[in-house]
């Protein structure tokens, strides 16, 4: 299994799904991997937007801005999209961040200057425009269990490469996991819906 970092973990890495994925709901994602042991691994989809909640909604529905007063929010807060994290605790929010921001006892940095944090504190603060310069929010997550990541990496279902701030960051969800194959040196359209080994 080719490993990511100098603990033979993937934290802090990109999961890029190949062509051949049998799972639907991971076709042509790619996924920021929070955390990866040999308890399991959980990440979060940076490139699955949700198509019926934006932020300013989620805010309201939360009762952090009331109805109404959604267009007060700062610019970016207001273009922002949420993105479906992955398949466990749909319900479940998570904000993966810049280090510019970090609550004591509920932020976890992650590598490279991203963190996490999954409590209600940092959406206040984002809405009242003292939040992280950069950030993105997602409802659930994709979880596996120990060994199983490493299973589905080994049986070509994933390719890993660096997190890159601005592939994670930015808007241009479309074409997300174009950037991510090409970061890693791989032309996506030289890739092969079948399994099997170069």
């Amino acid at each position: 299994m080719t490993q990511g970092s100098d603990t033979g973990w993937l934290d802090g890495q990109f999961l890029i799904a190949m062509p051949n994925m049998p799972d639907s709901r991971f076709a042509h994602t790619v996924i920021y991997l929070c955390a990866h042991s040999s308890e399991g691994a959980m990440g979060l989809i940076i490139n699955q937007p949700s198509t019926s909640l934006s932020v300013a909604d989620l805010l309201v529905q939360l009762n952090i801005v009331p109805e109404g007063q959604s267009i007060r929010l700062p610019n970016a807060l207001r273009g922002m999209s949420v993105y479906r994290g992955g398949p466990v605790e749909t319900e479940r929010g998570f904000v993966l961040h810049s280090d510019d921001f970090q609550l004591e006892s509920s932020t976890l940095p992650i590598q490279d200057g991203i963190c996490l944090t999954a409590t209600m504190d940092i959406l206040k603060a984002l809405a009242e425009g003292r939040g992280p310069a950069q950030a993105m929010l997602a409802l659930g997550y994709a979880g596996w269990a120990p060994g199983q990541l490493e299973q589905e990496i080994q049986s070509n279902g994933w390719l890993t490469g660096p997190a890159d701030p601005s592939i994670l960051f930015d808007a241009e969800i479309a074409t997300k996991w174009q950037r991510a194959m090409w970061q890693i040196g791989v032309d996506p359209s030289m890739l092969s819906g079948d399994a099997g080994h170069a």
